[in-house]
């Protein structure tokens, strides 16, 4: 025995021999002090949050700082601006952004879970505030709509807190009413009345388009919390009565109906169809590469509202088709990773956080293509700008939170994945 046990050890040496210290290991077993392997594994770095989202948002506001200036910077010719400086709209854009920035940063910090609870006190001061803005001497009026609340340095818009309001108190809804959501008058029909009662103070400013993103966010939630697939057909029916009616019995929308069907006829082309026909000019202008940064012509006191609605429609004259493209693909990976991220939390048993991040989702990815509807001539006019690019200060402060609140999910589902208590 002593003698195989001296072979076995001489043969051991003779492996070994020559050779630096760390070949040992290169044994798939552990000898004395060595490692498992010639090369340690080193551990791979978890990022806190999805950054590609994060730098694909970055971009996307980037560009549209970018814009802002561009489709902006005649408008001092025109004496209905002559009192602004050239650079007076990308100073404020980036101010806007500045303080939005810090805002996403606070909003981050703030866990799920107090949103959760937040949610019913969120709800109620957007109604709070959409009832002041109505307040005359409260609200300001632009181009006869009372939309906003003047706040010194920048024009507060209370619509969009509402979508964002919506969003968190949707979810929370959801959440409180899983165990009927089979049944109408317990789960559906409350959150109906709640959507309805913000619809009314919208069409009261009016905001029209607000009222759609607004109805279409809480739907989607609903629908995506569960509720019943004949009880989400009903609704659906219910508000596309509600918004034909209201198209019917309204003059000045059915005219707009009627100038999106014909745009360049003699009675609509210098009336209610003007933007869109200057809209569908500069896109066709753009052609495949566009014209080049900073050389629209139809930004030079021709396209109304260039730096806000129809920012999209200088993009298309200056970059072409290559360049509208381009920004379609970004909102859409933008808007697809945020489902993903919500999907990922429903996952994970966290059905609060889920339906928050894929509330923001519907809201992106909704206001984006009614935006671009009506810049490419699809939809009829409506008053939405595109998300995270058109100038705009408190749609860009409530862009930023709401991804923000998005990244904050994605946080929580990688705490949760690697075993951090959220």
């Amino acid at each position: 025995m002593s003698q195989l046990s001296l072979r076995l050890s001489s043969q051991f040496r003779d492996w070994f021999k020559g050779l630096p210290k760390a070949a040992a290991d290169a044994l798939p077993v552990r000898l004395g002090a060595s490692g498992f392997s010639r090369t340690p594994s080193q551990p791979q770095r978890v990022h806190g949050f999805d950054q590609p989202l994060l730098w694909v948002t970055v971009t996307l506001l980037a560009w549209g700082l970018v814009m802002v200036y561009s489709a902006s910077i005649a408008m001092p010719d025109n004496p209905r601006f002559a009192k602004y400086d050239h650079n007076f709209f990308l100073v404020r854009h980036a101010a806007f952004l500045c303080v939005a920035f810090v805002a996403a940063l606070i909003s981050f910090q703030i866990p799920m879970g107090t949103w959760e609870r937040w949610a019913p006190w969120l709800f109620i001061a957007s109604l709070l505030l959409l009832v002041a803005v109505l307040i005359p001497g409260v609200g300001r009026v632009v181009y006869g709509a009372r939309r906003w609340l003047p706040l010194g340095i920048m024009n507060f818009q209370p619509s969009e807190l509402a979508k964002f309001a919506v969003v968190i108190y949707a979810s929370d809804y959801m959440v409180r009413k899983m165990e009927v959501k089979e049944n109408f008058l317990r789960a559906v029909l409350p959150m109906a009345v709640a959507v309805a009662v913000i619809g009314v103070l919208l069409l009261a400013e009016p905001d029209m388009g607000a009222f759609m993103v607004i109805a279409v966010i809480a739907m989607g939630i609903l629908f995506l919390g569960g509720v019943n697939a004949r009880v989400f057909f009903l609704i659906s029916t219910i508000l596309l009565t509600a918004f034909t009616l209201m198209i019917a019995l309204s003059d000045w929308r059915r005219e707009r109906i009627f100038a999106y069907l014909d745009p360049w006829s003699e009675k609509h082309a210098l009336g209610k169809g003007y933007q869109l026909s200057h809209s569908l000019i500069a896109i066709g202008r753009g052609e495949i590469f566009g014209v080049g940064l900073g050389g629209s012509i139809e930004k030079l006191s021709w396209l109304p509202e260039a730096h806000t609605d129809f920012l999209l429609a200088v993009i298309g004259e200056e970059f072409g088709l290559v360049g509208v493209v381009c920004v379609i693909g970004l909102f859409f990976w933008l808007i697809r990773r945020i489902m993903h991220i919500g999907r990922q939390a429903i996952a994970l048993d966290r059905l609060f956080a889920g339906l928050v991040a894929q509330g923001v989702g519907l809201w992106m990815g909704f206001q984006t293509f009614i935006n671009m509807g009506v810049n490419l001539g699809a939809l009829p006019t409506k008053g939405l700008t595109l998300p995270l690019m058109s100038f705009g200060g408190s749609a860009i402060l409530w862009n930023l939170v709401a991804l923000a609140v998005v990244l904050r999910v994605d946080f929580e589902n990688r705490q949760l994945m690697h075993g951090v208590r959220v």
